[in-house]
């Protein structure tokens, strides 16, 4: 069974202060999983995990994971920009991006971000955009077909839109050595959300091999390998956890099998991990306030897909719990939704929940990457605030809610907030 990281009066000492929803992150429990994430893979000297800054991204949260060590790891010119703000810089920021406008590889150079090249077309757009090619460089490698492990198919990258070919790597490594590159790296994602402490190794496997074919075939200096992220969270309580440290011990079996003998015993192993560094630290919370008695049993909350999209884009499952009731039955079956102008904005389908009175708080669990950050305005919803809870027990809120100034303030020929005559 999943517990929330705070109580019911907790939470109303914040709901006093900060109107629900909102969405409330664990300090101490991201502090604990960064330490065990550093341990996990201490004996690799030159190990760093690239925080996924589309997971969450909140420079509050973020200044945390740079106290442990982490980079950033951005996918457009805001993420960079948001980086490079708080002080990442140089090799600190990996930009893995993919169909990547000109002026984000401008900026990334500028910065002196590493760049990550998703396509071998993208050689010489790069040269032509910056006007070089930058002495270190990687590429990210998609090995096609399915990826599989001992319980089965996991994904499919053949299907996937990124990385090079196995032919266009061992290629756009001779040319980018040709135009200058001293130092690279690779780049992998197979799989996503993987509940298993076998993906990392076997990953891991699968490039630890192709890095030794091409310093053979190519004799580029290879510094780094980047796992990348895919490393998941059990969203369900019946799930077992990944342990980060059984798998970073995996790693380096490999490692010590397949890099070592070649004399690649002192490549990096960088990470990528968004959602195993912040999902479980994070809910949303949420008040009660309709019930509806049609076909089926509904309770309305005042959090919607607009806070929280995964149930409603993927059918995502997240926990819910019923604060204060923790222990009573779960002797009701409701849909819980949100109320957006879809069907699908709902955050559980035939749930089975103790009774739900109105004005009873609900934790919706594990929304601390690729929860706020997938946040939208469709119907005119506004976003809610984010807000720390402390190590010591006290609150601050990280990021305010949004208000209609807000959602307005782009339309500039068109002044509407002026016209309603508010402050």
């Amino acid at each position: 069974m999943k517990q929330p990281f705070t109580t019911k009066e907790k939470l109303e000492e914040i709901a006093a202060e900060i109107p629900t929803p909102f969405h409330l992150y664990d300090e101490a429990g991201i502090r604990r999983n960064a330490q065990a994430v550093k341990d996990a893979f201490a004996w690799n000297a030159g190990f760093r995990e690239y925080f996924a800054v589309k997971a969450t991204p909140n420079p509050f949260l973020i200044s945390i994971l740079k106290e442990y060590g982490c980079g950033t790891d951005c996918a457009s010119m805001t993420e960079l920009m948001l980086s490079y703000a708080m002080g990442f810089t140089g090799e600190e920021i990996m930009f893995s991006s993919n169909d990547t406008p000109a002026e984000e590889f401008v900026y990334a150079d500028k910065i002196g971000a590493t760049i990550n090249l998703d396509d071998f077309t993208h050689i010489d757009f790069l040269e032509k955009t910056i006007g070089h090619i930058p002495e270190t460089i990687s590429c990210r490698f998609n090995p096609g077909g399915v990826f599989q492990m001992s319980n089965g198919i996991m994904d499919n990258p053949g299907e996937a839109k990124y990385g090079f070919t196995k032919e266009q790597l061992f290629e756009g490594f001779k040319i980018l050595k040709q135009k200058g590159a001293k130092r690279f790296g690779i780049h992998a994602f197979l799989a996503s959300n993987t509940v298993t402490n076998e993906y990392y190794p076997k990953l891991a496997g699968i490039l630890f091999q192709t890095v030794v074919e091409l310093k053979e075939k190519t004799g580029c200096d290879i510094r780094f390998i980047n796992l990348s992220g895919g490393v998941g969270i059990p969203y369900r309580p019946d799930q077992t956890p990944n342990d980060i440290r059984v798998i970073g011990e995996g790693v380096r079996k490999v490692y010590e099998e397949i890099l070592v003998p070649a004399g690649l015993g002192d490549v990096a192993i960088y990470t990528e991990m968004g959602r195993f560094m912040m999902g479980p630290y994070g809910c949303l919370v949420t008040r009660a306030i309709h019930e509806k008695h049609t076909h089926k049993e509904y309770i309305g909350v005042d959090a919607c897909a607009a806070d929280l999209m995964r149930p409603a884009i993927y059918g995502a499952y997240h926990h819910i719990t019923v604060m204060g009731k923790e222990n009573a039955p779960a002797d009701h079956v409701y849909d819980v939704t949100g109320s957006l102008c879809e069907n699908s904005d709902k955050f559980a389908i035939d749930r089975e929940l103790p009774e739900i009175a109105m004005g009873d708080l609900l934790v919706i669990h594990d929304t601390g990457a690729h929860g706020y950050s997938m946040g939208y305005n469709y119907n005119g919803k506004l976003r809610s605030a984010e807000v720390l809870l402390k190590e010591d027990g006290s609150f601050v809120k990280i990021r305010r809610a949004e208000t209609p100034k807000d959602y307005f303030a782009t339309f500039d020929e068109f002044p509407i907030y002026d016209r309603l005559h508010l402050d």
